[in-house]
């Protein structure tokens, strides 16, 4: 998804110097907006797939939405057959669901509905193999899976719509299902809404009715190739478009109404990313469309709902942003999980790299395919160096101590899981590679994986044992911690080379045993020595003609390792000057930003103007900011004028990094030349760390300027929380009421907790926490959590009483999660000793457990009711089954 993605793909703490909404909270894959990099769950729990008592063959959904009320009703047929044993229970997951009734085509006895599952008894057990349904008829007002973006939101009434989210378990809250990813059967969804409304789907759409009595118009989407439940998906509402063909295969680009003239931009190149990913998996693209549905609020980049990918609205942009946004990185990773994570799946959530980990990598080829062999192996570098910048981990790619199933959406899954098979690429070569690949997509193709199906396919293909390599990077934490130390012997003509593993070793973490090359180059043209490194300190002896001119560890980037290797500064600039290594010259200007002398700075200045790659230009920026004389300071200045946007504000914000009057001027000046918004907006947050009064009228008159996605408002609030003045509480209290609807949910959520910054020492907060104790009544989750979050910043125990009642709450919902950790927080400051302030946490604890425990022997009485076969009370939806008629199975 995460496709980071959500996505789901950014890489939170890997950041491309392009911009992407990024994923599956790790960047493009479900592809997750910035997922914390999670420590090890205590709990010694460990996770499986469920067990499968029955097969189930189609799932068909009939859904009315109530867009007011943020409401649906419909029914679920579920048609299936038991496997093994005779079945006299089944159950299903149901988060929430008012269920009405519940009929089947076998006699049923009883069923229940517990809040979190439906429980269907059947009279008699149902045989083996024999196909039977059980149609669910019920209603929600779902707080997760389905969400609603509707004027009484704040969302424009031209532009209302409904999205879906299954990924990881969401489905459950708006229909019954088995909601695991190791069970695939076809699936249809009906939805009814007001006529001109659009509604998107998985599958074909096959009929499309006007009912005119009620005004509604029944569209059915159809499935018929098989699918795992997380991956049904439903948009519905005033969409708009624009539709293409790749071959046969319909592809389309929808966005809310008023966007829609983004559209060009985001939907660009993805023909050629179908053509790409079949050329270089060897299969056809599998399923009949591939749609793209932009929606608001999205809270991923994107997911990869089987033919039918959701990417946030964010990923939409106009002219005028240059290099600087793009939205192909997201759309190729999301775009790759229809082979990767939807053809085939990975069995349960700890095997989640087999989705992720392929989809991050094939979006990585594809840059490469797309911008050439420097784009890709930049992309692998600032990967590698986001993994091994991840300090002292414990936990394994494949883990099944998580606590919930997004803790595995984390850098394990998405680049980690890149870097293992881009290291199996580097190793078996890439036609073998590919040849590995396509059998395991064809072997398993809609079924579900684990590691080791994979493996095997690398195994039978290759002759070669992977037992070791798996072992280490997969089923073990961390890669190797290397220190590489160079060193030429005159007399001998030799040149040695000492490596040792640095990381602690474990039971987390061994000893790696893994192939690298050493590069020497000089007269005598480039020698290659292959190695094998398996102890904890080895050297290796080369024999050279000459001394050479420069050597290399890994010069193919084909090793995932920390790698520490100092150079004497003649070889440092003999690799800065080879224009056939990209990563040779990131590597060398790393080396020489440790060195402060003039030619040093000459030779990157010389470099950051010249160089023919952009990322290599980048790299000598950062340099010359960390060397930071007045030389390297005045060659930045010098270089602010660049025809790459992304190299531009990388300039920028080096040149403008010391905090001295010449930085403010650069900042003073760009605000009136730069006409990028996104570097305008990276120039005005800089603005913040100057304290002085004539910037007050610039950050409050940027504040209410109307901007794309309103970029300046957020960077004054950016701005405005580094200068950390209460004068400011005032027009930000403004800005907010006036822009509630206006500013987009994460720019109005920022504001609130600026505003709650600016205030947390204040005397008198009356008015700021008047606002946030308002926006608890948001709509919007995301605002009302902000509101939350701020209130906990603003320190004032008088919101104590209003947080106290979203403690009733599920236990595992955000909210309340949100809630207990503002209250513990606020009681915390209130409490005039430690000792009474314990107790007071104590019993906020204890009130909440209270709570749950009602909950769990009301759930109890109600379980012991249907037991006795008696009718319970209305909100437990347990009904003893009436003989009705039993309904045709679903095509």
């Amino acid at each position: 998804m995460n496709s980071m993605t959500p996505i789901r793909c950014i890489l939170a703490g890997l950041l491309l110097n392009s911009f992407t909404v990024f994923g599956e909270d790790w960047y493009c894959g479900r592809d997750r907006l910035s997922a914390p990099v999670s420590a090890a769950d205590s709990s010694t729990r460990r996770h499986y797939a469920p067990s499968r008592e029955i097969k189930i063959r189609h799932l068909a959904l009939d859904i009315t939405p109530d867009f007011p009320h943020r409401s649906i009703s419909g029914s679920a047929v579920l048609a299936f057959s038991p496997i093994a044993l005779p079945l006299a229970e089944l159950k299903l997951d149901a988060v929430d669901l008012r269920v009405e009734s519940v009929t089947s085509s076998e006699t049923l006895q009883a069923w229940q509905s517990t809040g979190t599952e439906i429980r269907i008894q059947f009279a008699t057990e149902v045989p083996v193999g024999k196909e039977s349904t059980v149609t669910v008829h019920y209603s929600a007002s779902p707080r997760h899976g389905l969400y609603f973006r509707t004027p009484e939101l704040g969302y424009p009434a031209g532009d209302s719509h409904l999205w879906s989210q299954g990924e990881p378990i969401e489905s459950r809250h708006w229909f019954p299902s088995f909601d695991a990813p190791n069970e695939k059967f076809t699936s249809e969804l009906t939805c009814r809404v007001p006529d001109g409304m659009t509604v998107i789907s998985n599958g074909r759409r096959v009929s499309s009715q006007l009912d005119p009595a009620t005004g509604l118009r029944a569209v059915r989407w159809l499935q018929d190739k098989p699918h795992a439940n997380y991956l049904i998906a439903l948009a519905a509402g005033y969409l708009k478009g624009i539709e293409s063909k790749y071959r046969e295969i319909p592809i389309a680009l929808y966005t809310p109404a008023s966007q829609v003239g983004f559209a060009d931009t985001t939907f660009a190149g993805t023909a050629e990313m179908l053509a790409f990913f079949e050329q270089e998996t060897g299969v056809l693209y599998p399923w009949d469309k591939y749609y793209q549905v932009c929606v608001s609020d999205y809270h991923w980049g994107g997911m990869e709902n089987t033919t039918m990918t959701i990417l946030n609205e964010g990923t939409l942009y106009p002219e005028g942003f240059e290099s600087l946004r793009s939205s192909e990185s997201l759309v190729a990773h999301e775009l790759a999980h229809q082979w990767f994570g939807d053809l085939v799946t990975c069995k349960d959530w700890s095997h989640l790299w087999l989705n992720e980990g392929f989809a991050t990598y094939y979006d990585a080829l594809y840059q490469g395919h797309k911008h050439g062999s420097d784009e890709f192996l930049y992309t692998m570098y600032q990967s590698a160096k986001g993994i091994t910048a991840v300090t002292d981990d414990k936990i394994p790619m494949v883990y099944r101590k998580f606590g919930q199933p997004e803790d595995q959406f984390s850098f394990r899954a998405y680049p980690k899981g890149s870097w293992v098979l881009h290291m199996l690429r580097s190793q078996l070569g890439e036609t073998l590679y590919r040849r590995c690949v396509k059998t395991y997509l064809e072997r398993h193709r809609f079924g579900n994986v684990e590691t080791s199906d994979f493996v095997r396919v690398l195994e039978e293909l290759s002759g070669r044992s992977f037992d070791q390599f798996f072992d280490q990077y997969v089923y073990h934490a961390q890669q190797p911690d290397l220190r590489v130390i160079y060193e030429w012997q005159e007399r001998t003509k030799l040149a040695k080379v000492s490596i040792s593993q640095e990381q602690k070793l474990s039971e987390d973490v061994l000893l790696f045993s893994f192939p690298a090359t050493l590069r020497f180059r000089g007269a005598f043209g480039t020698i290659d020595r292959e190695v094998k490194v398996q102890e904890k300190v080895e050297e290796f002896y080369v024999p050279l003609p000459q001394a050479p001119e420069t050597v290399r560890f890994d010069p193919k980037l084909a090793l995932l390792a920390k790698v520490s290797f100092d150079l004497p500064r003649e070889l440092l600039l003999a690799q800065l000057a080879d224009r056939s290594d990209p990563i040779g010259r990131v590597l060398a200007i790393e080396g020489l930003a440790k060195q402060t002398d003039v030619v040093t700075v000459s030779n990157l200045t010389q470099v950051l103007n010249g160089d023919s790659f952009y990322g290599v230009r980048i790299e000598a920026s950062k340099a010359l900011r960390r060397i930071n004389t007045p030389e390297s300071r005045e060659a930045l200045r010098k270089s602010l004028r660049q025809d790459d946007a992304r190299v531009r504000r990388q300039v920028l914000a080096d040149a403008a990094g010391p905090y001295q009057e010449e930085s403010l001027q650069v900042l003073l000046q760009s605000l009136t030349t730069e006409k990028n918004p996104d570097i305008q907006s990276s120039a005005l947050t800089a603005l913040g760390t100057y304290s002085r009064p004539e910037l007050r009228s610039t950050l409050l008159q940027n504040l209410n300027t109307n901007s794309y996605r309103a970029l300046l408002s957020d960077a004054a609030l950016s701005a405005i929380r580094l200068q950390d003045d209460p004068s400011y509480i005032n027009p930000v209290l403004s800005a907010l009421r006036e822009n509630s609807n206006r500013w987009p949910t994460p720019v109005f959520s920022r504001g609130l907790e600026l505003v709650a910054y600016l205030a947390r020492a204040e005397e008198k907060k009356d008015a700021v926490r008047e606002l946030l104790l308002g926006q608890l009544e948001s709509l919007k989750d995301r605002v009302q959590l902000a509101a939350i979050r701020s209130l906990k910043i603003l320190a004032d125990p008088k919101a104590i009483g209003p947080l106290q009642r979203f403690t009733s709450l599920s236990k595992e919902d955000p909210i309340r999660i949100a809630a207990d950790q503002s209250l513990s927080d606020l009681y915390a400051n209130k409490r005039p000793s430690a000792e009474l302030g314990g107790v007071r946490t104590d019993l906020l604890s204890l009130q909440q457990e209270n709570r749950d425990l009602k909950k769990e022997l009301n759930s109890l009485k109600e379980k012991v009711e249907a037991l006795g076969a008696k009718p319970s009370r209305e909100p437990s939806r347990s009904k003893v089954a009436s003989p009705s008629k039993p309904p045709l199975p679903p095509r």
